[in-house]
């Protein structure tokens, strides 16, 4: 028989803003709100002066094959992240091999544990009982590429895209919840707007999101990236006959951009969605805004070969300088804005956290030949958190995350030994700052952004809210000390005044500390009713 736990003496939040009431919990779901009499056998939990909210969604993660381990699963649960969003950024492990990802994108989202090749639901199988978290899959299309096309550059032939629309058609049959381009990653700067479109018919039909790493680097330049968007949209519609929801992934420019551009695409009739951090440096493969997309689109072993031969280390240097001093984010000061996060190769860790500059300068090179030199040491495998040339305010952050389409996605890379915050801080810092401090979102605000909208508008079922038939995924928060205190220069600091975390109604965090039990399933795509 199965224990009915009781929440109470907390407040719930729902659309109107905290109300006193207890929680009933049974078989998974929530059972009743309101005054709950004790049966014997209850789990009784005293949750006075605490807020019961539905668990968050992260819905931009890079813990697709992390989700085993319990350090990457305490840094969720105690930030109240019940459910992840994996596939992202055009590159993860299915369908096919996991080959690309685990090579490419090595320094991101890590090799996984069990995942030995397959389609979607093979991954989202490989998810069930390992974890207290849930995840959620999006289709890659860089992957989907890598498995059609291999690493050829330029335009997929018609047979090539035909075969590519029946492997995303299957990746939604099996429940995935969308389509995921990173168009500034290879191979997805090379698909151009009619083939994503073509890739997203299946999608559209089937009622699914299509979430972009837009192309163009972002902040002052986003614009072209937008019109891409569009005409994608435009595009998959005509095929499909249904309309194409969008979703922007990491949306980090200025206020004004941000809104003038959602405004923009929202004219264009596009129903367009997007995730913000609350951070204004971002984090990334080192070789993204340096090597030339015919390097980083080799081989490892090619690519590596290309940056250690002498004889193309002064083409190369050339190149990388332009490319970084050209881009929209870093620029001239480019060797400043770079802190090394994650370098594979063991004799390099001495460098972790210190800027390019600074490594450069101990190392006695040139912060280029730094570069280079590492990433052929550590087989392209680093990652580096990057600053931009006009950091925002936490005022014009909150700006950007009143928009009613915003929601909470952290882009929490768990890779490397001086990560980016952002991945163990995310929604710790938007209760702390945003709730609390500055007011900007009331608790109800903070549901609609972190759970309800994302659970609606990426088909989670009956996740978003606590209300009897809801799937209790459910977290327990303290409003006065809810906190962050990951930084930049202690980038794995837990998130605090979280403590008690249920999912599926099985208690995974009690009093700050995992219990042990994986709850945690592959979510397929539910669409709310």
């Amino acid at each position: 028989m199965m224990i009915r736990s009781v929440l109470r003496g907390g407040s719930v939040v729902d659309a109107t803003g905290p109300m006193r009431a207890d929680v009933a919990i049974e078989n998974g779901l929530v059972t009743k709100v309101g005054r709950v009499d004790a049966h014997d056998g209850d789990e009784m939990i005293d949750v006075s002066d605490r807020l019961v909210i539905p668990g968050f969604i992260d819905v931009h993660s890079h813990a697709d094959g992390l989700l085993n381990d319990p350090d990457v699963t305490l840094a969720l649960l105690r930030q109240g992240i019940t459910t992840v969003i994996a596939g992202q950024d055009g590159v993860s492990y299915a369908p096919g091999s996991g080959e690309y990802a685990s090579e490419y994108f090595a320094a991101i989202n890590g090799t996984h544990p069990t995942f030995r090749g397959g389609g979607v639901d093979a991954y989202l199988a490989s998810v069930d009982g390992i974890s207290a978290v849930n995840a959620g899959y999006l289709v890659p299309a860089g992957t989907v590429r890598f498995e059609v096309c291999g690493r050829k550059a330029g335009s997929a032939s018609e047979d090539e895209r035909r075969r590519m629309r029946a492997l995303v058609a299957q990746g939604m049959s099996d429940g995935a919840l969308g389509l995921s381009t990173g168009l500034d990653y290879t191979p997805g700067l090379f698909q151009d707007a009619a083939e994503i479109a073509a890739l997203c018919e299946p999608v559209a039909r089937a009622g699914g999101v299509y979430v972009t790493h837009m192309r163009g680097g972002y902040e002052a330049n986003t614009a072209a990236g937008m019109d891409e968007i569009a005409e994608i949209a435009r595009m998959a519609a005509a095929h499909a006959g249904s309309p194409l929801s969008v979703h922007i992934s990491h949306f980090h420019a200025d206020a004004d951009i941000v809104l003038d551009q959602l405004d923009a695409l929202g004219a264009a009739g596009v129903d367009a969605t997007f995730d913000a951090y609350p951070y204004t440096r971002g984090c990334t493969l080192l070789g993204m805004p340096l090597l030339p997309p015919a390097v980083s689109a080799l081989p490892v072993a090619a690519a590596v070969a290309v940056i250690a031969d002498p004889s193309r280390r002064a083409e190369l240097r050339e190149l990388c300088t332009l490319r970084a001093e050209r881009s929209a984010s870093l620029g001239p000061e480019w060797a400043d804005m770079i802190t090394l996060a994650h370098l594979a190769a063991p004799e390099w860790a001495w460098a972790h956290g210190l800027t390019l500059r600074e490594a450069a300068a101990r190392a006695g090179v040139a912060p280029v030949d730094f570069a280079l030199d590492a990433l052929a040491a550590c087989r392209l495998e680093c990652s580096a958190v990057m600053a931009v040339r006009s950091p925002r305010s936490g005022a014009e952050l909150a700006r950007i995350f009143r928009h009613p389409g915003q929601m909470g996605g952290s882009d929490g890379i768990f890779i490397g030994a001086h990560p980016h915050p952002r991945a163990a801080g995310s929604f710790s810092l938007f209760l702390r700052e945003y709730v609390r401090e500055r007011a900007s979102w009331t608790w109800s605000d903070a549901v609609h952004h972190l759970s309800a909208l994302p659970a609606r508008r990426f088909g989670l079922g009956r996740r978003g809210a606590v209300v009897a038939g809801a799937i209790a995924d459910l977290v327990v928060v303290d409003p006065e000390t809810v906190t962050d205190t990951a930084t930049y220069e202690n980038p794995r600091g837990r998130g605090a005044g979280i403590d008690d975390v249920f999912v599926a109604g099985i208690r995974v965090l009690a009093d700050g500390c995992l219990t042990g039990a994986l709850p945690g399933r592959g979510l397929r795509r539910s669409p709310q009713t």
